[in-house]
């Protein structure tokens, strides 16, 4: 029995809506999350097959979700619906091992040049620390635009060894106890100073892609820019980010 079921029946009159009925009020957000990803990838793809992938990550998360956690269901359903995507990205590409090898690579090198420079390196200098060209560059951070999503489950180990992750400080305040809204207070201000932090044109994409919830399209047309070259923009964002989180200790 899934721990939504558990805690409908545990929960009596206050939680009315069924598993089913959740699923079916969600395929909205299937719907809008596949087309974000349809615009991004290869054409001899079938949306279809993205769209059945998205729902089965529905389901999955109708069954696995904790409302104890604290996390909001729709952010829940969002980024397992987004694991499934990628997921079924990743199976239809016989190259994926290599290309998440190539977003570690990104990550790693970028963390590097941060801490010997002590700033944002720029797109010249990561390429020349790649031994690449500047347009071999921004190839690559073409390739690895799919593997840059940070995910809710992306974890890591708190001061005293304990593994946290985004699920276990995100959601609402009064769902939490005083050391989660502690530790997502913390948590928000350090992405917050991050993304201060990033680069002018990586910060306009980033919230408009992730706030605004724009497209690539539309973010190239309000800064005068390519849709790829937009995509190049937000994975290296995502590359700084990320190593941002990983640095993070409550």
């Amino acid at each position: 029995m899934s721990r939504l079921r558990v805690y409908e029946e545990q929960s009596g009159g206050r939680a009315q809506v069924t598993r089913e009925t959740i699923i079916v009020q969600h395929l909205p957000l299937v719907k809008y999350l596949v087309s974000r990803f349809v615009a991004q990838v290869p054409a001899h793809l079938d949306p279809q097959d993205l769209t059945s992938a998205a729902i089965v990550g529905l389901i999955h998360a109708a069954d696995r979700f904790d409302p104890g956690r604290g996390v909001q269901f729709k952010t829940f359903a969002e980024q397992h619906i987004r694991g499934a995507i990628i997921d079924e990205l990743r199976a239809c590409d016989p190259l994926s091992r290599t290309v998440r090898d190539k977003c570690k690579l990104v990550e790693r090198e970028m963390h590097k040049l941060e801490h010997s420079l002590g700033r944002n390196p720029s797109s010249e200098e990561m390429a020349e620390a790649l031994q690449l060209s500047l347009n071999d560059y921004h190839q690559l951070l073409d390739e690895v635009h799919e593997f840059s999503f940070i995910s809710i489950d992306d974890s890591w180990n708190d001061d005293e060894g304990h593994p946290l992750s985004l699920a276990d400080v995100l959601g609402d305040d009064e769902q939490k106890g005083p050391h989660q809204q502690a530790v997502a207070a913390q948590l928000s201000e350090t992405l917050g100073t991050a993304i201060d932090g990033l680069p002018e044109k990586e910060r306009l994409a980033v919230t408009l892609y992730y706030y605004e919830e724009l497209n690539l399209k539309e973010i190239g047309a309000i800064l005068g820019l390519t849709e790829s070259r937009i995509c190049q923009i937000l994975s290296q964002a995502m590359a700084r980010l990320k190593g941002k989180l990983k640095q993070f200790r409550p």
